[in-house]
Protein backbone atom coordinates (compact mmCIF):
# COMPACT_ATOMS: atom_id res chain seq x y z
CA UNK A 1 0.00 0.00 0.00
CA UNK A 2 1.36 3.42 -0.94
CA UNK A 3 1.52 6.38 1.40
CA UNK A 4 -1.54 8.57 0.83
CA UNK A 5 -1.17 12.35 0.63
CA UNK A 6 -3.62 14.34 2.70
CA UNK A 7 -3.76 17.87 1.32
CA UNK A 8 -4.91 20.70 3.56
CA UNK A 9 -3.48 18.83 6.55
CA UNK A 10 0.00 18.48 8.01
CA UNK A 11 1.88 15.69 9.74
CA UNK A 12 1.71 16.85 13.35
CA UNK A 13 4.43 14.34 14.28
CA UNK A 14 7.02 16.14 12.12
CA UNK A 15 10.22 17.13 13.98
CA UNK A 16 9.97 20.56 12.29
CA UNK A 17 7.06 21.27 14.66
CA UNK A 18 9.28 20.37 17.58
CA UNK A 19 7.56 16.99 18.01
CA UNK A 20 9.72 14.42 19.77
CA UNK A 21 9.69 11.04 21.47
CA UNK A 22 9.81 11.59 25.23
CA UNK A 23 9.48 7.96 26.39
CA UNK A 24 9.93 4.44 24.99
CA UNK A 25 9.89 1.03 26.62
CA UNK A 26 12.71 -0.24 24.44
CA UNK A 27 14.74 0.63 21.31
CA UNK A 28 17.23 -2.22 21.17
CA UNK A 29 17.32 -2.66 17.38
CA UNK A 30 16.20 0.76 16.16
CA UNK A 31 16.16 4.22 17.78
CA UNK A 32 12.66 5.44 18.63
CA UNK A 33 13.23 8.91 17.17
CA UNK A 34 13.59 7.41 13.67
CA UNK A 35 9.83 6.88 13.61
CA UNK A 36 9.36 10.66 13.26
CA UNK A 37 11.75 11.12 10.33
CA UNK A 38 10.06 13.16 7.59
CA UNK A 39 11.92 11.30 4.83
CA UNK A 40 10.67 8.03 3.37
CA UNK A 41 12.16 4.91 4.99
CA UNK A 42 15.18 3.34 3.32
CA UNK A 43 16.76 -0.11 3.42
CA UNK A 44 20.51 -0.70 3.68
CA UNK A 45 21.40 -4.11 2.32
CA UNK A 46 23.85 -6.02 4.49
CA UNK A 47 24.34 -3.23 7.06
CA UNK A 48 24.56 -4.37 10.69
CA UNK A 49 25.44 -2.62 13.95
CA UNK A 50 26.35 -4.01 17.37
CA UNK A 51 22.74 -5.01 18.05
CA UNK A 52 21.86 -6.58 14.71
CA UNK A 53 20.44 -5.59 11.33
CA UNK A 54 20.22 -1.81 10.88
CA UNK A 55 16.62 -0.75 10.21
CA UNK A 56 15.23 2.67 9.39
CA UNK A 57 12.63 2.86 12.11
CA UNK A 58 11.85 2.07 15.73
CA UNK A 59 12.43 -1.59 16.57
CA UNK A 60 12.26 -3.32 19.95
CA UNK A 61 13.75 -6.64 21.03
CA UNK A 62 11.67 -9.82 21.12
CA UNK A 63 9.41 -9.83 24.18
CA UNK A 64 10.24 -12.58 26.68
CA UNK A 65 7.71 -11.58 29.32
CA UNK A 66 4.14 -10.32 29.53
CA UNK A 67 3.24 -6.87 28.30
CA UNK A 68 3.79 -4.82 25.17
CA UNK A 69 6.05 -2.04 23.94
CA UNK A 70 5.02 1.58 23.51
CA UNK A 71 6.39 5.05 23.02
CA UNK A 72 5.06 8.52 23.85
CA UNK A 73 5.35 11.49 21.51
CA UNK A 74 5.01 15.10 22.59
CA UNK A 75 3.61 17.15 19.72
CA UNK A 76 5.35 20.46 19.08
CA UNK A 77 1.98 22.03 18.29
CA UNK A 78 -1.36 20.81 19.72
CA UNK A 79 -3.73 19.68 17.03
CA UNK A 80 -6.66 17.65 15.78
CA UNK A 81 -5.83 14.34 14.07
CA UNK A 82 -7.89 13.14 11.11
CA UNK A 83 -5.81 10.27 9.75
CA UNK A 84 -2.97 8.08 10.97
CA UNK A 85 -0.39 6.25 8.86
CA UNK A 86 1.46 3.42 10.63
CA UNK A 87 4.20 2.54 8.16
CA UNK A 88 5.99 -0.82 8.40
CA UNK A 89 8.12 -0.35 5.28
CA UNK A 90 10.95 -2.93 5.15
CA UNK A 91 9.79 -4.59 8.36
CA UNK A 92 8.79 -8.06 7.19
CA UNK A 93 8.59 -10.80 9.77
CA UNK A 94 9.57 -8.35 12.49
CA UNK A 95 6.61 -5.95 12.33
CA UNK A 96 4.20 -5.83 15.31
CA UNK A 97 1.15 -8.07 15.09
CA UNK A 98 -1.10 -5.18 16.14
CA UNK A 99 -0.99 -1.51 17.12
CA UNK A 100 -3.22 1.03 18.83
CA UNK A 101 -3.11 4.75 19.57
CA UNK A 102 -3.97 6.74 22.67
CA UNK A 103 -3.90 10.50 23.16
CA UNK A 104 -4.31 13.23 25.75
CA UNK A 105 -4.00 16.98 26.21
CA UNK A 106 -1.90 18.03 29.16
CA UNK A 107 0.23 20.98 30.25
CA UNK A 108 2.65 18.52 31.89
CA UNK A 109 4.29 15.32 30.68
CA UNK A 110 2.08 12.22 31.13
CA UNK A 111 2.41 10.11 34.26
CA UNK A 112 1.09 6.71 35.38
CA UNK A 113 -2.12 8.47 36.38
CA UNK A 114 -2.73 10.16 33.01
CA UNK A 115 -6.19 9.59 31.58
CA UNK A 116 -5.43 8.43 28.03
CA UNK A 117 -8.18 8.38 25.40
CA UNK A 118 -8.08 5.58 22.84
CA UNK A 119 -8.33 7.17 19.39
CA UNK A 120 -7.46 4.00 17.45
CA UNK A 121 -8.38 0.56 18.73
CA UNK A 122 -6.09 -2.43 18.13
CA UNK A 123 -5.49 -2.89 14.41
CA UNK A 124 -3.65 -5.70 12.66
CA UNK A 125 -0.44 -4.72 10.90
CA UNK A 126 0.98 -6.35 7.81
CA UNK A 127 4.60 -6.47 6.66
CA UNK A 128 6.27 -3.74 4.58
CA UNK A 129 3.28 -1.46 3.96
CA UNK A 130 1.44 1.72 4.91
CA UNK A 131 -1.60 1.33 7.14
CA UNK A 132 -3.98 4.30 6.92
CA UNK A 133 -6.72 4.69 9.52
CA UNK A 134 -9.32 7.44 9.95
CA UNK A 135 -9.53 9.02 13.38
CA UNK A 136 -13.06 9.90 14.52
CA UNK A 137 -12.10 11.70 17.73
CA UNK A 138 -11.30 15.26 16.67
CA UNK A 139 -10.45 16.61 20.11
CA UNK A 140 -7.23 18.57 20.48
CA UNK A 141 -4.23 16.55 21.69
CA UNK A 142 -0.56 17.24 22.40
CA UNK A 143 0.63 13.81 23.56
CA UNK A 144 0.33 10.57 21.57
CA UNK A 145 0.99 7.04 22.79
CA UNK A 146 1.73 4.37 20.18
CA UNK A 147 1.23 0.84 21.51
CA UNK A 148 2.63 -2.14 19.58
CA UNK A 149 1.66 -5.72 20.41
CA UNK A 150 3.72 -7.40 21.59
CA UNK A 151 6.93 -5.99 20.06
CA UNK A 152 8.62 -5.36 16.71
CA UNK A 153 9.43 -2.55 14.31
CA UNK A 154 7.59 0.44 12.81
CA UNK A 155 9.32 2.59 10.20
CA UNK A 156 7.24 5.76 10.48
CA UNK A 157 4.24 7.19 12.32
CA UNK A 158 2.42 10.05 10.56
CA UNK A 159 -0.37 11.98 12.27
CA UNK A 160 -2.21 13.92 9.59
CA UNK A 161 -4.26 16.76 11.02
CA UNK A 162 -4.38 20.48 11.74
CA UNK A 163 -2.77 22.71 14.33
CA UNK A 164 -5.29 24.01 16.88
CA UNK A 165 -4.59 27.73 16.72
CA UNK A 166 -6.92 28.46 19.63
CA UNK A 167 -4.30 26.86 21.87
CA UNK A 168 -1.45 29.08 20.70
CA UNK A 169 -3.39 32.39 20.42
CA UNK A 170 -2.02 34.28 17.40
CA UNK A 171 -4.81 36.85 17.13
CA UNK A 172 -3.47 40.37 16.58
CA UNK A 173 0.16 39.24 16.38
CA UNK A 174 2.60 39.83 13.52
CA UNK A 175 3.78 36.41 12.39
CA UNK A 176 4.74 34.38 9.34
CA UNK A 177 1.21 33.61 8.18
CA UNK A 178 2.42 30.91 5.79
CA UNK A 179 4.41 28.95 8.39
CA UNK A 180 3.49 25.36 9.09
CA UNK A 181 3.96 26.22 12.78
CA UNK A 182 1.07 28.67 12.51
CA UNK A 183 -1.35 26.22 10.92
CA UNK A 184 -0.68 26.75 7.21
CA UNK A 185 -1.24 23.85 4.82
CA UNK A 186 -0.87 23.03 1.13
CA UNK A 187 -4.18 22.91 -0.73
CA UNK A 188 -2.56 21.63 -3.92
CA UNK A 189 0.17 21.98 -6.53
CA UNK A 190 0.55 20.77 -10.08
CA UNK A 191 3.90 19.01 -9.61
CA UNK A 192 6.42 18.11 -6.90
CA UNK A 193 8.67 15.69 -8.74
CA UNK A 194 11.90 16.48 -6.85
CA UNK A 195 10.72 18.11 -3.62
CA UNK A 196 7.57 18.13 -1.50
CA UNK A 197 5.33 21.19 -1.64
CA UNK A 198 4.99 21.19 2.17
CA UNK A 199 8.67 22.09 2.50
CA UNK A 200 8.05 25.74 1.56
CA UNK A 201 6.07 26.14 4.79
CA UNK A 202 8.88 24.89 7.03
CA UNK A 203 10.60 27.10 9.60
CA UNK A 204 14.21 28.21 9.18
CA UNK A 205 16.46 28.10 6.14
CA UNK A 206 16.39 25.01 3.92
CA UNK A 207 19.28 22.61 4.53
CA UNK A 208 19.63 21.62 0.85
CA UNK A 209 17.66 21.36 -2.41
CA UNK A 210 15.78 18.35 -1.05
CA UNK A 211 14.36 20.59 1.67
CA UNK A 212 12.32 22.66 -0.78
CA UNK A 213 9.63 22.40 -3.44
CA UNK A 214 11.02 21.50 -6.87
CA UNK A 215 9.16 20.59 -10.05
CA UNK A 216 10.33 18.59 -13.06
CA UNK A 217 11.74 20.37 -16.11
CA UNK A 218 8.97 21.81 -18.24
CA UNK A 219 9.07 21.01 -21.94
CA UNK A 220 6.02 22.98 -23.02
CA UNK A 221 4.39 26.40 -22.61
CA UNK A 222 2.91 25.54 -19.24
CA UNK A 223 3.97 26.84 -15.82
CA UNK A 224 3.92 25.37 -12.34
CA UNK A 225 1.93 26.51 -9.30
CA UNK A 226 1.32 25.90 -5.62
CA UNK A 227 -1.58 26.98 -3.36
CA UNK A 228 -1.11 27.71 0.36
CA UNK A 229 -3.89 28.15 2.91
CA UNK A 230 -3.08 30.05 6.12
CA UNK A 231 -4.12 28.75 9.51
CA UNK A 232 -5.83 32.10 10.14
CA UNK A 233 -6.57 35.11 7.89
CA UNK A 234 -4.16 38.01 7.99
CA UNK A 235 -3.05 41.26 6.40
CA UNK A 236 0.26 40.71 4.58
CA UNK A 237 2.92 43.42 4.90
CA UNK A 238 5.93 41.55 3.51
CA UNK A 239 6.43 38.58 1.21
CA UNK A 240 9.64 36.51 1.01
CA UNK A 241 10.48 34.08 -1.79
CA UNK A 242 13.60 32.13 -0.84
CA UNK A 243 15.53 30.21 -3.53
CA UNK A 244 18.37 29.06 -1.24
CA UNK A 245 20.34 26.11 -2.71
CA UNK A 246 18.54 26.42 -6.06
CA UNK A 247 21.32 27.75 -8.28
CA UNK A 248 20.87 26.22 -11.73
CA UNK A 249 17.24 25.24 -11.25
CA UNK A 250 15.50 28.26 -9.72
CA UNK A 251 12.36 29.62 -11.46
CA UNK A 252 12.98 32.37 -14.00
CA UNK A 253 10.08 34.43 -12.63
CA UNK A 254 6.87 34.22 -10.63
CA UNK A 255 3.53 35.85 -9.87
CA UNK A 256 1.58 35.72 -6.60
CA UNK A 257 -2.20 35.79 -6.24
CA UNK A 258 -4.24 36.03 -3.04
CA UNK A 259 -7.78 35.52 -1.79
CA UNK A 260 -9.97 35.24 1.30
CA UNK A 261 -11.98 32.02 1.10
CA UNK A 262 -14.40 30.16 3.32
CA UNK A 263 -12.99 27.35 5.47
CA UNK A 264 -15.90 25.24 4.26
CA UNK A 265 -14.78 25.43 0.62
CA UNK A 266 -13.42 22.08 -0.62
CA UNK A 267 -10.01 21.75 -2.28
CA UNK A 268 -11.42 21.05 -5.74
CA UNK A 269 -13.44 24.28 -5.65
CA UNK A 270 -10.43 26.25 -4.36
CA UNK A 271 -8.24 24.95 -7.19
CA UNK A 272 -10.85 25.81 -9.80
CA UNK A 273 -11.34 29.38 -8.58
CA UNK A 274 -7.69 30.19 -7.86
CA UNK A 275 -6.89 31.35 -11.41
CA UNK A 276 -9.19 34.34 -10.87
CA UNK A 277 -7.70 35.46 -7.55
CA UNK A 278 -6.41 39.00 -7.10
CA UNK A 279 -2.82 39.67 -8.19
CA UNK A 280 -0.65 40.39 -5.15
CA UNK A 281 2.69 40.45 -6.99
CA UNK A 282 3.06 40.91 -10.75
CA UNK A 283 5.50 38.90 -12.84
CA UNK A 284 8.88 39.31 -11.18
CA UNK A 285 12.33 37.94 -12.05
CA UNK A 286 14.03 35.69 -9.53
CA UNK A 287 17.71 35.03 -8.79
CA UNK A 288 19.54 31.88 -7.72
CA UNK A 289 20.29 31.06 -4.07
CA UNK A 290 18.71 34.27 -2.75
CA UNK A 291 16.05 35.55 -0.36
CA UNK A 292 13.77 37.92 -2.28
CA UNK A 293 11.76 40.41 -0.18
CA UNK A 294 8.71 42.31 -1.41
CA UNK A 295 6.63 44.83 0.53
CA UNK A 296 2.92 44.25 0.22
CA UNK A 297 0.82 47.04 -1.27
CA UNK A 298 -2.41 45.79 0.26
CA UNK A 299 -4.42 48.03 2.57
CA UNK A 300 -5.47 47.22 6.13
CA UNK A 301 -8.81 46.04 4.80
CA UNK A 302 -7.35 43.38 2.50
CA UNK A 303 -7.17 40.34 4.72
CA UNK A 304 -6.41 37.04 2.96
CA UNK A 305 -5.98 33.39 3.90
CA UNK A 306 -4.80 31.87 0.62
CA UNK A 307 -1.87 32.38 -1.74
CA UNK A 308 -1.30 30.99 -5.21
CA UNK A 309 2.31 31.16 -6.39
CA UNK A 310 2.88 30.65 -10.12
CA UNK A 311 6.45 29.93 -11.24
CA UNK A 312 7.66 30.28 -14.83
CA UNK A 313 8.40 27.91 -16.36
CA UNK A 314 9.48 25.52 -13.58
CA UNK A 315 12.14 25.05 -10.89
CA UNK A 316 12.62 25.07 -7.15
CA UNK A 317 11.76 27.30 -4.20
CA UNK A 318 13.06 26.69 -0.70
CA UNK A 319 10.67 28.78 1.41
CA UNK A 320 7.63 31.05 0.95
CA UNK A 321 7.03 33.45 3.84
CA UNK A 322 4.10 35.84 4.15
CA UNK A 323 4.59 38.13 7.15
CA UNK A 324 1.60 39.97 8.51
CA UNK A 325 -0.93 40.56 11.24
CA UNK A 326 -3.42 37.83 12.20
CA UNK A 327 -7.05 38.96 12.05
CA UNK A 328 -10.37 37.21 12.46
Amino acid sequence: MKQIKFRNTVNLAEPKFGSKVIYKTDQFFGAANRILNSLKPIFKEGVYDNHGKWMDGWETRRKRKNGHDFLIIKLGRPGKIYNVDIDTSFFSGNQPAQASLQACFSKKNPTKNTNWKTILKKKRLGPDQNHNFKIKNHSTFNFIKLNIFPDGGVARLRLNGKVDLEKINLKGKNVNLSSILNGSTIVGCNNEHFGKAENVLSPGVGVNMGDGWETRRSRGKNFDWIIIKFGMPGIINKLEIDTHHFKGNYPDSLTVQSSLISNKLKAKKILGNSKKWKLLLGKTKLKPHKKHSFKSKTSNKNKVNCLRINIFPDGGISRIRAFGKVVR
